[in-house]
């Protein structure tokens, strides 16, 4: 698990089944890959050390064969700061360890967003529609409260928390990471993708903005 924030970290170290899972707590944001030259890339400590944990190496020592891990889970919190650094360690797999895209190795995890609590019972939402649902189904013809803890972070989870609804093999939800489909090249449209949103040129990044805006579904603001 790559895993945003110290606090997170140590929770989801607490939380883990030692047996079988690691976790990297990822201190900030890492570099942009797509605006940075190898030996500065190779500079940052935090993407050092990822290469170094994952054990595959980069460029043309990258080996596929001896990356350590069955899966790479990237776990951050549900906010625009966590998706941008979800989306730079994505590109940062795209540029420089393509082939575990390819393989199906990267994983995004995806913690719930609420807990909802009424007396003794309590239930997980990943969404509002979910926490709508729960509030109804555990409020039924009673007036008694109930509760809504809205999770702004990974670190408002405990140790237990986190295993239950994002750790634990059994419960868990994770979305693979794959390329666009129906393409005759792949990867193609994706790093078209890359090099507008993540790249030197702010003009291209500036028409896809003001052409996409009015699509947003959901805006944190």
């Amino acid at each position: 698990f790559l895993v945003e924030g110290d606090s997170a970290g140590g929770t989801a170290k607490q939380g883990r089944d030692r047996e079988f899972q690691a976790i990297m707590p990822l201190r900030g944001k890492i570099l942009n890959v797509e605006k940075a030259r190898m030996d500065r890339m190779l500079g940052n400590q935090e993407i050092l050390t990822m290469i170094s944990a994952l054990g595959c190496a980069v460029g043309t020592d990258f080996d596929v064969e001896k990356l350590r891990y069955n899966r790479i889970i990237i776990m951050t919190d549900a906010d625009v700061d966590g998706s941008h650094i979800e989306t730079l360690i994505l590109t940062f797999f795209f540029r420089h360890m393509k082939d575990l895209i390819e393989r199906g190795f990267i994983y995004i995890a995806t913690p719930p967003l609420y807990l909802v609590k009424k007396g003794g019972k309590q239930k997980y939402a990943w969404n509002d529609e979910e926490r709508d649902a729960i509030i109804a189904e555990l409020k039924g013809s009673s007036d008694a409260n109930v509760n809504v803890q809205r999770y702004k972070g990974l670190g408002e989870m405990n140790a237990e928390q986190l295993w239950d609804t994002t750790l634990n093999p059994d419960n868990r939800t994770m979305l693979r990471v794959q390329y666009t489909k129906g393409t005759k090249d792949k990867s193609k449209d994706d790093q078209k993708m890359i090099e507008i949103l993540m790249g030197d040129e702010v003009a291209p990044r500036k028409d896809f903005i003001t052409n996409n805006a009015l699509d947003v579904a959901n805006l944190d603001i």
